[in-house]
């Protein structure tokens, strides 16, 4: 019995995946001209990654001081150079550090 109501809940998360995907497809023919729903299109990955990055650089040492140099470093490094695989190899070395500093 418990099996059946683990498929049940796979089948419900199977199908609201394929509808979010599927809907805007079928139903959104032309294309979309107000300023803020384009916006919102065009900011959401940046938002997504964001929401399931930031949280995890904080927990991921084992000192939230570490993970906070390395949002800060990393974050400056971004905004100066534009330079994502520079960017990953100041916050390592910051998390490296501060753990070996502290």
């Amino acid at each position: 019995m418990e099996s059946l109501r683990i498929w049940e809940c796979i089948f419900a998360a199977a199908l609201v995946s394929y509808l979010l995907r599927v809907l805007p497809l079928t139903l959104i023919h032309k294309p979309i001209e107000n300023p803020f729903i384009r916006s919102l299109f065009y900011y959401l990955p940046y938002a997504t990654l964001a929401v399931m990055t930031v949280p995890s650089i904080f927990t991921v040492s084992s000192r939230p001081l570490a993970g906070m140099g390395a949002l800060v470093l990393g974050g400056l490094t971004a905004w100066i150079s534009s330079n994502l695989f520079l960017s990953a190899a100041v916050c390592s070395g910051a998390v490296l550090f501060t753990e070996l500093l502290f």
